[in-house]
């Protein structure tokens, strides 16, 4: 279970002027209630749907679905981890929707590293010597 953003980060977010919105129930699974993220600033929509109507920006962790890629639209940005290469038919639907596409697993810092890689490959780590 996981969320793209927690209520801290949408106070973030919120406090330098971002419209922050978020799909009821989103982090419920993980111990975070809508209460948590209205007291942030961001506003809770009842369905994904709604929010990939409002939202210029899509923040998710896990790739998006094929019913997801469908209500993607242009001048939208998606920050999430892709895994294109074994999925050429989410890349159809990504490049076909107008989307601009941030996939997590290629951001790079200013000395080439992968920052937002580096915490799930710890975890794969510890999960293989297990």
């Amino acid at each position: 279970y996981r969320v793209g953003l927690t209520p801290a980060s949408a106070r973030e977010l919120v406090h330098h002027g971002h419209r922050v919105m978020v799909q009821s129930g989103a982090g419920a699974a993980i111990g975070l209630d809508d209460e948590q993220y209205r007291s942030a600033g961001a506003e809770i929509l009842p369905t994904a749907a709604a929010v990939f109507t409002e939202a210029d920006l899509i923040v998710k962790v896990k790739e998006p679905q094929p019913d997801e890629c469908r209500m993607l639209r242009r001048g939208q940005v998606l920050f999430t981890y892709l895994h294109l290469a074994p999925d050429p038919e989410q890349t159809r639907a990504l490049i076909n929707s107008g989307v601009t596409a941030i996939a997590y697993e290629t951001v790079t810092d200013p000395h080439g590293g992968l920052p937002l890689l580096a915490p799930m490959s710890e975890v794969a780590g510890r999960m293989a010597i297990q």
